[in-house]
């Protein structure tokens, strides 16, 4: 059998779910039972990493992976299982505005100084920290705006065109040199790192899975094309002010200038693209479905959850001088010291 040489390899299992997902997946053994993701943990690895996998399937899939595991029929009911164990959760536990424009104001507040993981990094993060952050982020920005491009044919008029613009600044304006992927792969050579397509899978703690199988859920679900627009609002609206900071981080801690250029490129993005995702994508979105207006709220109150769950672990983790990942770094340059990995998972 022929593999694509941008497959990555299945990860390591952690836990039941995954387990018997990966023996499916190599042809060694059984799914595991839908039935089971209802008692698993909808944050913890063993059901986040599944979720993940299965999704993966949809992107680039794995290295011996035959690719019509992405629609078999009874994988696609155990993911089903499993996103409805999540989203459950989610809408749970995550806060809700009690509109769209407080939502949204609530965006533009910037964070006070120091605060979070980007105002950390930025005034006291030290270059493993900063190598640790890039590995974790990796797993998405390698696939940077591919789950957002799954919302484009359920969309039309101002918000689909509006939508598609941001995405073509996304995908680099046309050339290969300037997609985000790609400059944030360079980031991490300066950072000497592996720039492999999901080579820190096996290193990012469940938060950041968590985080990643969001918008996959929302890209894939037309039902939630609302919530992955209110999930991208979040995403661009917060990036100028914390690529700002990360932008500083990169110089201070002396990343590169690969990695000082990634974060500098995305102050300016941006900046336009908050006004047009906030006035465009969302307006007219609201014009032609005025309705999915708490699916948008929902969409970044879940987002804003997730990612402060995340920013918990990490700066947790590195406060107290641990890493935030479950197995170290590879190197493919310069390397820091390593640090005593965390096993609070």
């Amino acid at each position: 059998m022929n593999h694509h040489p941008h497959e990555p390899r299945l990860p390591h299992p952690r836990g039941p779910l995954s387990t018997a997902l990966i023996a499916s997946l190599r042809g060694t053994g059984p799914l595991p039972r839908p039935a089971d993701a209802g008692a698993a943990d909808p944050y913890g690895d063993d059901l986040q990493l599944a979720l993940y996998m299965c999704y993966e399937l949809h992107y680039r899939g794995f290295a011996g992976v035959p690719a019509e595991r992405e629609w078999d029929p009874e994988l696609l009911r155990v993911r089903a299982a499993l996103e409805r164990r999540f989203l459950e959760a989610v809408r749970a536990d995550a806060p809700v505005h009690d509109s769209l424009d407080d939502a949204l104001g609530a965006l533009l507040v910037e964070p006070a100084e120091g605060t979070g993981v980007a105002g950390f990094l930025h005034k006291e993060g030290e270059l493993w920290q900063v190598r640790e952050y890039a590995a974790l982020r990796s797993l998405y920005h390698l696939k940077e705006a591919d789950p957002h491009a799954w919302v484009l044919p359920r969309l039309w008029g101002r918000a689909k065109a509006a939508m598609a613009a941001v995405e073509f600044d996304e995908f680099g304006g046309g050339r290969a040199d300037r997609v985000h992927a790609r400059l944030f792969a360079d980031l991490m050579t300066d950072l000497g790192l592996d720039t492999a397509y999901g080579r820190h899978l096996d290193a990012a703690p469940a938060e950041m899975l968590a985080l990643v199988n969001l918008m996959s859920l929302f890209g894939l679900h037309r039902k939630l094309r609302g919530a992955l627009v209110g999930h991208f609002a979040e995403v661009e609206i917060t990036s100028s002010p914390a690529s700002r900071r990360l932008a500083e981080a990169m110089r201070r801690t002396g990343a590169g200038p690969a990695a000082e250029f990634f974060y500098d490129e995305h102050v300016a993005a941006d900046a336009v693209h908050e006004q047009v995702v906030r006035h465009e994508v969302i307006g007219g979105l609201l014009a032609e479905e005025p309705e999915l207006a708490p699916d948008i709220v929902f969409g970044i109150d879940a987002t804003e959850y997730l990612e402060d769950r995340l920013a918990r672990r990490l700066l947790t983790d590195w406060r107290a001088g641990r890493s935030c990942l479950r197995v170290p770094l590879g190197t493919t340059g310069r390397r820091e010291p390593e640090r005593r990995i965390s096993h609070t998972s």
